[in-house]
């Protein structure tokens, strides 16, 4: 039988493989006649009996790693959740339980193939693909898989549903049918601080300074300090609350997603569609923007480090830029009419 690949030396004395079937050429990445020659053999052993080669894989796997025959992809799912905590454990734990792992969580790691991701993918949601890509990233650095099942450049794209900010007319109809007080409150302080929920459901009676008109917390999802200076509305709405403890002590009790559902379910009851908790936090950056509100002072504010984060909550924002010849006379330089 003749062989599929036979061995060629180049230039620079470097081996290579040339293949009799598609007549290329692959380097083999060695200048040693016999290690290019052992090369060469198991290439077209593997060429020759294609359903020996994951048998005989497993055997060599099974030698440095004895899981490799039993673990599935439920056990990456438990491992990664084990080694998450907080709100982010429970996201873990709401991801693993989407339906459309259920075509991959008891199937073995070693005998996964691109085929079986892409239906996941395609019976999933945008969230079954960021998660599913984590999972396959974690098992590739644990050296749980040989090889990537997808490369990372063929993954399909993650498109994510447009986000937008709340408008002040919106909130105000939200305010005036809601029948809860703390809840009322809650959202109210949202326009003005433009906290995540979380952070705010989570603020005390002692984050507040009097003295300086100030708020001051960390950001619970990365642990950055945020000193927000609150105006006369704000500090109104605060005073009626608690001085000491939780400001809202209902909402600081329930779940992120409880949250989200009731103001949800008050925006369906008034036709709001688009909007979610977060969006006061577009509402937020586009109002700083739109008033001139210098960038380091917003992204102090929000809990940002990065200018790009601040400018992607911001960028539908609209800003009125004055002509350079406004600029001129404002600052007492006409421009030269000719030279």
């Amino acid at each position: 039988m003749k062989l599929r690949y036979r061995l060629f030396l180049r230039r620079k004395s470097v081996f290579y493989a040339f293949d009799n079937t598609t007549k290329t050429f692959q380097s083999l990445k060695t200048k040693d006649r016999a290690e290019a020659e052992r090369l060469l053999m198991a290439m077209n052993e593997a060429g020759r009996q294609p359903a020996m080669n994951l048998g005989l894989a497993r055997v060599y796997l099974k030698h440095s790693d004895p899981l490799v025959s039993q673990r599935t992809w439920q056990h990456v799912f438990d491992e990664i959740i084990q080694l998450k905590s907080g709100p982010t454990q429970a996201r873990w734990k709401v991801a693993a339980k989407d339906k459309a792992f259920d075509l991959l969580r008891h199937r073995l790691l070693i005998v996964t193939q691109a085929e079986h991701f892409l239906e996941v993918l395609k019976k999933g949601t945008v969230s079954t693909n960021a998660y599913l890509r984590k999972t396959h990233n974690f098992a590739v650095d644990m050296n749980w898989l040989p090889a990537t099942v997808i490369p990372r450049r063929q993954w399909p794209p993650i498109h994510f549903k447009e986000k937008r900010a709340i408008t002040f007319a919106e909130h105000q109809r939200i305010i005036a049918a809601e029948v809860n007080a703390e809840r009322k409150v809650f959202y109210q302080v949202c326009w003005h601080l433009g906290a995540s929920q979380g952070d705010l459901a989570n603020l005390k009676g002692e984050d507040i300074d009097w003295a300086n008109n100030t708020v001051s917390f960390f950001r619970k999802k990365t642990g950055v300090p945020v000193l927000v200076h609150l105006g006369s509305d704000a500090l109104n709405l605060l005073k009626d609350l608690p001085s000491e403890g939780p400001l809202f002590p209902y909402m600081a009790r329930v779940r992120a997603g409880d949250r989200a559902t009731e103001f949800k379910q008050r925006c369906r009851q008034l036709g709001i569609e688009g909007v979610t908790l977060h969006s006061y936090r577009y509402a937020w950056a586009e109002r700083a923007k739109t008033a001139g509100y210098p960038e380091r002072f917003a992204q102090e504010a929000l809990g940002h480090n990065s200018k790009a984060v601040h400018r992607a909550y911001a960028k539908r924002a609209l800003v009125k830029i004055p002509s350079l010849e406004d600029y001129e006379k404002r600052a007492g330089q006409p421009a030269v009419a000719s030279l």
